[in-house]
């Protein structure tokens, strides 16, 4: 072979070499390339409601609130909504501005304590329980309560459900023990309710929405929210911070119960436990009348300055384990002398129904039982007095309180000013002649109700649970 012949064959070979190597390419590019899938995240289509009716423009300031609490089952003849619209006026006329309806959600009936069932026993919290009516009559409850000039809030129980709630079936929302089985909460007897999971964000995001849906649905004006403690803070931080986003709304925020960091999570008001406890005490005469300041210097120093605590000589939970006001405090006089401690020390007073008759019910909020509005109407006349005093005086609601320890008389003043009011109150079902504190004798004071002039001597004598209210 010559060297033509050689030549020749090798441009042959590269030839033939580039033609199988672009073969092998046009096959591999001719290849399908495998498709990867696209995952699509599960949609959420919540919208918020519609929002019903206008916010209400006359809620008022923490500091003038005054609370009644309406237990449905009690509070009429009829037991529902309409038997509370027709009594709307007489809770105005008290010099009540805040209306707290207890749950009126439906009632779970799964493992049910007795009775009607506890309204405390949540089966929808986006539903209302047919015992009392529909959603039309709790929005003319509150459209009425607005013209009155009243706002009403909603009972809220986050801590737990009934057992045939629908959201039972999401078992990861609930407790569990180390078996799998959804508990009631730990430490309560409870057996009614399933105790809810707060480490679950669904259930977490569930339970807002829930909240948002009465403030738009109904037009109601905040939430007095049940066993408080039990529930983790953040989450209420992370509800509250969620409801005030509705900017054109001012919302009423009250917590059942103790711990300071409630305030920064966004309540306005919790719970006056101890002076409660102490101030059934001193009418009890198991504890001395300086361990209500007591109480009330330890729950105050708990507190951040603009925070306020609810005050009460009584409550659903306290008539259904204690009794009645009247039996507490000793009858009529008592129960009264019990309410001017409540209401003028400190904090913002409550009225739970059939207190301001001197109703002597211990009342089972598991039944319909109904109060008789027409006994005592002299304490009703006696409570509008104490109320009207408070909603004018400064001091009463935010002055500096000073003390005047003794043995027997529960005494103090509040001053914001140039106003300052005196009041003392003999606990005790006996007479009792009070020596007035040194820097009060013989000064010139307006009777705290009818304006009368009064006279500071050096003693002042008082009747079994008389108190006396100054103002100058």
């Amino acid at each position: 072979m010559n060297g033509k012949q050689l030549k020749n064959r090798m441009k042959t070979y590269l030839m033939l070499l580039l033609i199988s190597v672009s073969a092998i390419n046009c096959k591999k590019s001719s290849s399908p390339k495998p498709v990867t899938p696209v995952v699509t995240p599960p949609t959420d289509d919540y919208k918020d409601p519609a929002a019903y009716g206008t916010p209400f423009a006359g809620v008022p300031d923490t500091k003038d609130i005054v609370m009644y609490e309406v237990n449905l089952r009690a509070f009429s003849n009829t037991a529902n909504f309409a038997g509370l619209q027709a009594r709307l006026d007489n809770i105005k006329d008290l010099g009540v501005n805040v209306i707290w309806l207890m749950p009126i959600y439906p009632v779970g009936q799964v493992k049910s304590a007795g009775g009607l069932g506890s309204p405390y026993s949540v089966k929808d919290y986006t539903g209302v329980n047919a015992e009392f009516g529909n959603l039309d009559d709790l929005r003319t409850i509150v459209s009425e309560a607005h013209k009155r000039g009243m706002s009403v809030i909603l009972d809220w129980v986050a801590n737990h459900t009934s057992w045939d709630n629908a959201w039972i079936t999401n078992k990861a929302w609930y407790q569990q023990d180390a078996n799998g089985n959804i508990i009631s909460p730990v430490g309560t007897n409870w057996a009614d309710v399933a105790a809810l999971n707060y480490n679950n964000q669904n259930m977490r995001t569930a339970m807002i929405r829930a909240m948002k849906y009465w403030i738009l649905t109904a037009n109601v004006d905040g939430y007095r929210c049940d066993a408080t403690d039990f529930v983790p803070t953040d989450f209420w931080k992370q509800s509250l911070d969620t409801l005030k986003k509705f900017n054109n709304r001012k919302l009423i925020l009250l917590g059942e119960g103790s711990k300071k960091e409630q305030f920064t999570a966004g309540f306005q008001m919790n719970y006056g436990f101890e002076f409660y406890d102490r101030l059934k005490g001193v009418f009890a005469g198991t504890q001395a009348p300086s361990a209500v300041f007591t109480a009330n210097t330890n729950e105050n120093n708990a507190i951040p300055a603009d925070g306020f605590k609810l005050r009460y000589i009584t409550n659903h939970d306290v008539t259904s384990s204690d009794g009645s006001a009247y039996d507490i405090y000793k009858g009529k006089q008592g129960s009264l002398a019990a309410f001017v401690l409540a209401a003028y020390m400190n904090g913002v007073p409550l009225i739970y129904n059939g207190q301001e008759v001197g109703s002597p019910k211990k009342i089972d909020f598991f039944k319909k039982d109904p109060i008789d509005w027409s006994t005592n109407p002299d304490m009703t006349a006696e409570y509008k007095n104490i109320l009207a005093l408070r909603k004018s005086s400064e001091a009463i609601k935010t002055g500096v309180l000073t003390t005047f320890p003794n043995t027997n008389i529960i005494a103090f003043s509040k001053k914001a000013g140039n106003e300052e009011v005196f009041i003392a109150v003999n606990a005790k079902n006996s007479v009792v002649t009070y020596d007035i504190p040194a820097g009060l004798q013989n000064t010139t004071w307006k009777h705290g109700f009818n304006n009368a002039d009064v006279t500071l001597g050096t003693t002042k004598t008082l009747q079994p649970y008389e108190y006396i209210i100054l103002k100058k």
